[in-house]
This record gives C-alpha cells, sequence and structure tokens, in this order.
C-alpha cells in the first residue's frame, strides 16, 4: 500500500489524520509478517533503513551494515547523488544487497518491512521524521540533537510512549568505559558533595563571507531540505555540512557538542530542579548567525553548571578540546572522552581502585539499539533521559538569543512570567511540511 499523497504529480504533504488511519491499517494488515515493527524472534534480523545520506548517515550505513544481527534495506536522502554514493558504499560491504534508494523518508514509513530507521538529517527535521515513524510502527535511532526546538522533545516522548517503541540517541560516547567509571566514581562519594562541574567546547563556526543564491541542483530537493524551516533561496552555503551554523537549522557549535559532553554529566549525577540561566556570548561575525562563542551558567538545585568556548583555568583542561570537571568538597575530577584525570589527597590519579564497578558496560552502542529492539527494553540513551539532558541546551541558546538571563520554571516547563522567552520554546512548523498537525 502506497499513500496517495505521494504519488507522482500530487502535492507531497501528508494530511495526519489520514496518516495514522492507513498506518493503523497498514500496520493490522500486516501484524503477522516477521518484520511488521512488532517484536522480532531472537534469530530474525533487524530490517533498518538510514535517512540522511551525509557523513554521519554514512557511518550509520556502515555500524548497521556490519552488525550481523541487522541488515540495511533501505537508503534515502533528498538529494538524489547523496542516495546513489551511500549504495555504492553498501554494496562494497554487501554486494548481495537489494537495499532500495528513496528521495522521499515517508515512502520507508510505508513499509511494513521496516523494522527501524536511523535519522542523520539536519536538526530540523529529526522530530517530525521521528514521531511519524513511532506512528508507523517503526523503532528509531536518532542523530543528536534530539530535536530543533524544546517543544518537539517532549512531542516526542509523547508519540514514543503512544506507540510503545524504542529510541536511541546517536550519542555514540555514552557507550565508552570512560564515562561509565566516571559516573561510579562520581556516584560513590569518594570526592565529596559535587557542588558544580564545569563542562567545555573549543572551537569557533567557519565564517561564511557571502550567501550565493542560485537554482538549487536537479538532484536536490531543496523544498523538502528545508521542510518545517521557514522558506529560503537556495544557497550552496547552507545547505549540508554548513546548515549547522544558521539559526534556522541548529544552534552552531553549542548545540553540536552540547549531548556529548553534559552526557556526563547526567549520566553522574541527574542534576534536576533548574531555576535560572544565563548566557553571554558573540555571534559569528560571518553570514551564519549562530555563536562564536558562547557561555552559559546554570542554576539547578544544589548545582552549578558553566558552559564554556574555551576550557577553564584549571588543571588538566588546556590540553582537552572538550571536557569536564566535576569539584567536589574533597577532590576533583577531570575528564573527556576518553580519560580521566582525579586530583584527590594531594595526588594525581588515574582512577580509585577502591571503587567498585557498579554500572553495566554497553554490548556497543548501535548493538545496545538492536538489543533493545529485540527485548523491547530502552537502550541506555533513550528518549526520556536524552530529552532531559538536551533540555538545558535549549534553554541556553534562547538566553543567549535573547541576550539576557531567564528564570525557569522546572515544574511547568516553562520560563516564569517571559512570554517572549517562551514563544521560543517552539517553532510552528511550514505549513506545507507541517506533517503531524501540530
Amino acid at each position: 500500500m502506497h499513500y496517495p499523497l505521494i504519488k507522482k504529480g500530487m502535492d507531497p504533504t501528508f494530511n495526519r489524520r489520514d496518516f495514522i488511519r492507513l498506518s493503523a491499517i497498514s500496520t493490522l494488515g500486516f501484524a503477522f509478517l516477521p518484520f511488521s515493527g512488532l517484536q522480532a524472534a531472537p534469530s530474525d534480523r533487524v530490517r533498518i533503513a538510514i535517512i540522511g545520506l551525509g557523513g554521519m548517515g554514512l557511518s550509520h550505513l556502515n555500524w548497521f551494515a556490519n552488525l550481523p544481527e541487522a541488515e540495511v534495506v533501505a537508503l534515502c536522502d533528498v538529494d538524489s547523488n547523496r542516495a546513489k554514493d551511500a549504495l555504492k558504499k553498501l554494496n562494497k560491504i554487501h554486494p548481495d544487497n537489494k537495499a532500495v534508494t528513496y528521495t522521499d523518508f515517508r515512502h520507508i514509513l510505508d513499509r511494513p518491512d521496516i523494522d527501524a530507521i536511523t535519522i542523520a538529517t539536519p536538526d530540523h527535521w529529526h522530530a517530525q521524521i521521528a514521531i511519524l515513524a513511532f506512528q508507523s510502527g517503526k523503532d528509531v535511532y536518532g542523530e543528536k540533537p534530539l530535536s530543533y526546538s524544546f517543544k518537539e522533545g517532549q512531542m516526542m516522548l509523547d508519540a514514543l510512549e503512544e506507540q510503545d517503541r524504542i529510541f536511541q540517541l546517536g550519542t555514540q560516547i555514552h557507550a565508552g568505559d570512560n564515562y561509565h567509571r566516571v559516573a561510579e566514581i562520581i556516584q560513590s562519594g569518594e570526592l565529596g558533595k559535587i557542588k558544580s562541574v564545569r563542562l567545555w567546547k573549543t572551537g569557533e563556526p567557519p565564517i561564511i563571507k557571502k550567501l550565493n543564491f542560485q537554482t538549487p541542483p536537479k538532484s536536490l530537493n531543496w523544498d523538502m531540505w528545508l521542510g518545517p524551516a521557514p522558506y529560503s533561496e537556495y544557497a550552496p552555503e547552507k545547505c549540508h555540512v554548513n546548515y549547522r551554523y544558521f539559526m534556522e537549522y541548529s544552534g552552531g557549535v553549542f548545540q553540536d557538542f552540547w549531548c556529548h559532553i553534559a552526557d556526563v554529566l547526567y549520566m553522574s549525577l541527574e542534576p534536576n530542579k533548574l531555576n535560572r540561566i544565563s548566557a553571554t556570548g558573540q555571534r559569528s561575525p560571518g553570514m551564519g548567525d549562530t555563536a562564536a562563542w558562547m557561555n552559559v551558567d546554570y542554576e539547578f538545585k544544589n548545582l552549578d553548571v558553566h558552559w564554556t568556548s574555551t576550557p577553564p583555568n584549571i588543571p588538566g583542561a588546556e590540553k582537552r578540546h572538550i571536557g569536564a570537571c566535576f569539584e567536589g568538597t574533597k577532590g576533583s575530577l577531570i575528564c573527556d572522552y576518553n580519560s580521566m584525570e582525579i586530583y584527590f589527597n594531594g595526588k594525581i590519579l588515574n582512577d580509585i581502585p577502591e571503587v567498585a564497578l557498579s554500572i553495566p558496560r554497553s554490548p556497543g552502542h548501535q548493538q545496545n539499539f538492536i538489543d533493545s529492539i529485540k527485548s523491547r527494553k530502552q537502550p541506555e540513551s533513550n528518549l526520556e533521559y536524552v530529552r532531559e539532558m538536551t533540555m538545558p541546551m535549549h534553554l541556553g541558546l534562547i538566553s543567549f538569543q535573547l541576550g539576557r538571563p531567564l528564570e525557569w520554571n522546572h515544574r511547568k516547563e516553562l520560563f516564569q512570567k517571559d512570554d517572549e522567552a517562551n514563544g521560543l520554546l517552539w517553532r510552528p512548523y511550514r505549513d506545507k511540511w507541517n506533517l503531524i498537525g501540530a
């Protein structure tokens, strides 16, 4: 069955009510096929489609195509050249594959034989594709950041819970032993009460001096690339890799890297009851409008968190382009993705052997997703967890955009008496590409 709204020559937008109705019919009609989106038998391979085939999408292809329990059966990108190139790479890994390429992800959602999708599109598409995938009975591995806007994260969680689906965020570092060990040491109490945590990521966005507006290449569906974002004429400088340096589609270096290092903070401490956010910074001097640098102070209950675009002036930070430093009453710990240094009892240590191994280790980030699809138990970087972990990133960007501190009501998940700030928690979708009736 194919949805009539994506037949050739017809308007490519979906009516949400029709989508859900037809999805339900499709699910019922194929409920007893082996890959209907229901729990698969342990011996079955999980059939996966990859949506978005830039750098990270090709990584997805390589990861899942090389897992024995997974099979890549479909590839999709709004740029047909990228889809063709990705198929060539898949052919080198599995010459006998029968994968199909698409330029419209909705054809993938229409296939009941596909169990799961991965999303490696620009940020502004993440939420809608995930929600539609949940509604079509598919599990989702989504690239970071979780969503373009704050409100979308809750919409995704609601849809996941309603449809009883599996979601894993692409925080690959989460699976490593280093983050697990940091969390064990912090949670052990050996460093005392943690009063503050410093997070940082160096690097500035490229300076884009000019936008060369022109007709899009024939291989690219520019209108669909824009999708729910505001309409803009095509300029190659805004598309593909550089999209992340435009606030229309992303949030720059800060949004790109927040979750990779804030992850170790949330694994270790689970900060809660955020009360105040205060961001300062400077916009990029080029055509891109994300931050050239940005510092953010967060006030949680009993914990202060500080983000900076340069390493803080503390021992061990200057040699790390990204890092976290936990400052406790008895000692401190500084770490990056793969290493740590502990300042404890007047010594610099690489570990505290007395702290027991108490957190189960990951079988591997992508394997964890496959295992979760089969067991129907949520993976490590599950949606409920990553929504909480991503939340401060969205709020920091809003403080930066407005140029002032903001008070946050953690119970209502709204800014305190601030309509302007609350208006930035959500950006309405462009009507043509509002596929979920939001």
